[in-house]
């Protein structure tokens, strides 16, 4: 069995150390990175800084019985510049802060660093500084993340107005689809440890839950389509808690039509198997981080065979209230679910 080396006997010095020693920056407009009392960037002639910070706690945000570490570390990464790609901005440089428990060892730490620094890589990020503490908890982790855009190019929740269009990129529902598959092979391997988990055919919606992709590749796709969005968010807690803020944001209502909700067949075939339902998955559960936005109707030319996004319904008066047309033509109020809901076991 490989010996591994628990964290308590590593100093913090080591620690922080072994971190320095494997980052590598790939912006030029970081001057200063990890290794002083604060990393030094020059921000991009004409832009301004967009600035944002998320923490995921073990037994909350995940379950490290089935999480690996290395994918952990980069749903991390994704999981803080995904409110960056809601702003249009293009992210550009974090910081992560671990809180770690004496369970932890020195191995698994450097397999957490690898899955950040491969989404690093892959999302041209400058890992710049942070900070390693005990924790009497479990496994917590904070990241803050960076970004840049021009002032006319910033995207913000306001802006939305009656007759836009609400739109969504990509689809949802696969990582609670994910999640689902995974918390029930953890249930069938506590009953019988012998029994190997089933995940074949599943890969599609475990890389949604493991391994979700922010999508900062939306601003390119603006561009070229020559849309501009009158508002826009990222989907990481719910679609409807994210139409809500919306709504909030701007005084108005929205109606969403069912039969327009985009889910893959996988989803929907692998919801049905668990018995449950979804359109109610596709409202509630979370951590899709696609991006939600609105356009005005004169723009529906610039939308209306875009592959990247899906037209889900369009936004009305305030008293009209916050509804979901149903397939049969039925209406129901739409409820945005508080966060506990979205919460990992």
């Amino acid at each position: 069995m490989e010996n591994l080396t628990p964290i308590h006997t590593v100093g913090e010095f080591e620690l922080k150390s072994r971190l320095l020693r494997a980052i590598e920056t790939h912006r030029s407009s970081t001057i200063l990175a990890a290794g002083d009392d604060a990393a030094l960037i020059q921000p991009p002639v004409g832009q301004q800084l967009l600035l944002t910070t998320d923490q995921m706690v073990e037994g909350v945000h995940f379950d490290l019985t089935y999480f690996p570490l290395k994918h952990l570390g980069y749903k991390l990464v994704t999981h803080g510049i995904s409110d960056l790609a809601g702003m249009n901005a293009t992210p550009s440089h974090i910081t992560v802060n671990f809180a770690l428990s004496s369970k932890f060892t020195l191995e698994a730490l450097d397999e957490l660093v690898a899955g950040i620094l491969y989404a690093c890589d892959d999302y041209q990020v400058d890992w710049v500084g942070g900070d390693i503490a005990p924790s009497h908890s479990g496994l917590i982790l904070n990241i803050s993340a960076v970004g840049f855009a021009h002032q006319a190019e910033i995207i913000t929740r306001k802006g939305a107005q009656k007759t836009d269009l609400l739109c969504i990129t990509g689809d949802l529902g696969g990582a609670y689809a994910g999640l689902s598959i995974l918390e029930r092979e953890k249930r069938i391997f506590k009953e019988a440890p012998s029994v190997q988990p089933e995940l074949d055919g599943f890969e599609y919606i475990l890389q949604k839950q493991l391994r979700p992709k922010a999508r900062t590749d939306f601003h390119t796709i603006l561009k070229e389509w020559g849309i501009t969005p009158s508002s826009m968010i990222d989907v990481s807690d719910s679609l409807a808690s994210e139409i809500h803020q919306i709504c909030k944001s701007n005084n108005v209502g929205a109606r969403v039509y069912e039969e327009r909700l985009p889910m893959e067949q996988i989803v929907i075939d692998t919801i049905l198997d668990l018995n449950l339902e979804p359109t109610t998955i596709a409202l509630n559960g979370g951590e899709d981080y696609e991006l939600l936005f609105t356009v005005p109707l004169d723009q529906y030319d610039h939308i209306k065979n875009n592959p990247h996004l899906t037209i889900i319904g369009h936004i009305t008066d305030a008293e009209d209230g916050v509804i979901l047309e149903s397939r049969n033509g039925n209406e129901h109020p739409i409820q945005a679910l508080g966060w506990e809901t979205n919460e990992h076991s």
